[in-house]
C-alpha cells in the first residue's frame, strides 16, 4: 500500500506521513494523559512510525534518497555545527527542572528521540525532496514553514501549552525548520539534523518552565538569530554539493 501510494504521488505520500504523524501522536499524547504516565502510549507509537518508515525507505532502496547516509560536507564546512551546540543549550537557558518521575522522563527522552527521526525524515526527506524536483526554493519555504506551523497543534492536543510560547514556538521553529533544510541541502545528509532535533527536544524534559513571558519572547528571539543565521550562512557561504554522475 505504500509502496503503491509512493510510486504513484511522491507529495500526496509525504503528505499522507505528515497528517498519520500529527494525528497519531496527538492521539498518543492524549491516552497518555488518561493512562496518568506522560508519553506511555505516545512512544509506543512513535516507534510504530519510525520503524515502518524506516523499513519502507530501506526496502526501497531509498535511505541514502532521503538522507539516511554520512554527510558529503566536512565539519570544517559546516562550521563545525557550533550554531547547533549552541541551539542545544536553549532548553537549559533558565535553569534546570525535574518535570517528571524518572520513568515518564525516560519515556519522554526516547519519544523525542524518535519525534526527531521522524520529523526529519518526513518534513526535510519526504516533503522537501518530493518538492525540489520543480523548485527548489518554494520547496526550501514550504518545508520550513509546514514544519513551523506544525508545531501549533500544541495548542490543541492535551498539551497545556500557552498561546504566547505556542506562537514563539511557531516562529523559531519554522528558522530550525530552514536552518534544518540548508543542513541537509548542503550536506545531503540528516544525520546531524535528526541527532540535534531529538537531543534539542529530549532536553525539553529538564527545561525551567517557570519563566516570565518576556524571558519567553528573548529566548525565542536568540534561538530565532541562532537558527536563521547559520541557515542563511549555509544557503550563502557553503557551495551546494555536487550529485555524482552516473
Amino acid at each position: 500500500m505504500l509502496k503503491k501510494l509512493y510510486q504513484k504521488s511522491e507529495i500526496w505520500f509525504a503528505v499522507v506521513w505528515i497528517v498519520a504523524y500529527c494525528v497519531l501522536m496527538s492521539v498518543g499524547d492524549g491516552l497518555s494523559a488518561m493512562a496518568g504516565v506522560e508519553k506511555s502510549v505516545t512512544l509506543a507509537v512513535a516507534i510504530a512510525l519510525s520503524v515502518v518508515l524506516l523499513l519502507f525507505l530501506k526496502n526501497s532502496n531509498l535511505m541514502q534518497h532521503y538522507g539516511l547516509c554520512l554527510p558529503q560536507k566536512s565539519a570544517k564546512q559546516m562550521l563545525f555545527y557550533l550554531p547547533i551546540v549552541a541551539m542545544l543549550t536553549a532548553n537549559l537557558w533558565h535553569g534546570l527542572a525535574i518535570n517528571y518521575s524518572a520513568v515518564e522522563s525516560v519515556l519522554y527522552v526516547l519519544s523525542m528521540l524518535c519525534v526527531g527521526f521522524l520529523e526529519e525524515v518526513i518534513f526535510r526527506g519526504l516533503l522537501f525532496e518530493s518538492l525540489k524536483k520543480d523548485n527548489v526554493k518554494v520547496a526550501i519555504v514550504v518545508s520550513s514553514v509546514t514544519f513551523g506551523i506544525g508545531h501549533i497543534i500544541n495548542l490543541f492536543n492535551g498539551s497545556g501549552a500557552d498561546l504566547l510560547p505556542n506562537v514563539l514556538q511557531v516562529v523559531y521553529a519554522t528558522s530550525a525548520g530552514f536552518m534544518f533544510v540548508m543542513m541537509y541541502l548542503r550536506s545531503k545528509s540528516l544525520f546531524v539534523c535528526i541527532v540535534a532535533h531529538g537531543l534539542f527536544n529530549a532536553l525539553s524534559a529538564f527545561s525551567n518552565n517557570a519563566t516570565t513571558p518576556m524571558q519567553n519572547v528573548v529566548s525565542a528571539l536568540l534561538l530565532t538569530a541562532i537558527t536563521g543565521g547559520y541557515a542563511l550562512y549555509l544557503a550563502f557561504a557553503v557551495k551546494p554539493t555536487q550529485t555524482a554522475k552516473a
